[in-house]
């Protein structure tokens, strides 16, 4: 009910998209977790595709691995992928170049977002602004012009004293990167 009366909501605000995290799905397809969560995802997706509207799932809580084959036992053309770098970081799922090469024909969206992996495994790293952590950029952005994605980049920022500044300095990493007039 809720996932039906969000999509109205999308629908009547004219979204196109609607991008949120799947929740940590099990990388073992055989797990009985898996199956339900892949149930309540395709209840989710059908409710959004009844309205015109596409939904993304953002990546960061699973390897693009599992993140893949999630999304073909989904087999939803309406579901697609909102990828989010610094997740990939924080959640210690694997390099965002690598990641964004392997899952480019399904991603929809990309959010410039940038972290430090933790040095304590089975901890979080932590959120910086762009430009300053792990995200190694001008690799990023050549992964994404060799698959030729042609999605928003929208620039996150989740932490931090100076938000607002922060966002003016991922806006100058674009244009220095050539992203941004």
């Amino acid at each position: 009910a809720r996932a039906r009366a969000s999509a109205a909501i999308a629908q009547e605000l004219g979204l196109s998209l609607v991008t949120f995290h799947a929740g940590f799905l099990p990388h073992d397809p055989f797990d009985p977790v898996r199956a339900t969560m892949m149930g309540r995802l395709r209840v989710v997706a059908d409710a959004f595709a009844e309205r015109g509207v596409h939904v993304a799932f953002e990546t960061g809580q699973e390897d693009a691995g599992t993140l893949l084959e999630a999304l073909a036992e989904l087999d939803r053309p309406s579901v697609g992928i909102n990828f989010d770098p610094a997740n990939m970081i924080l959640y210690a799922m694997g390099d965002p170049v690598e990641a964004l090469s392997r899952l480019a024909g399904r991603v929809v969206q990309v959010h410039v977002k940038d972290a430090v992996a933790t040095g304590t495994p089975g901890t979080w790293g932590e959120e910086v602004p762009a430009g300053t952590g792990d995200v190694r950029w001008p690799a990023f952005f050549r992964s994404f012009d060799e698959s030729d994605l042609q999605v928003d980049l929208v620039i996150e920022r989740e932490a931090g004293e100076d938000r607002v500044g922060d966002v003016r300095r991922a806006v100058e990493l674009l244009r220095s990167l050539g992203r941004l007039a």
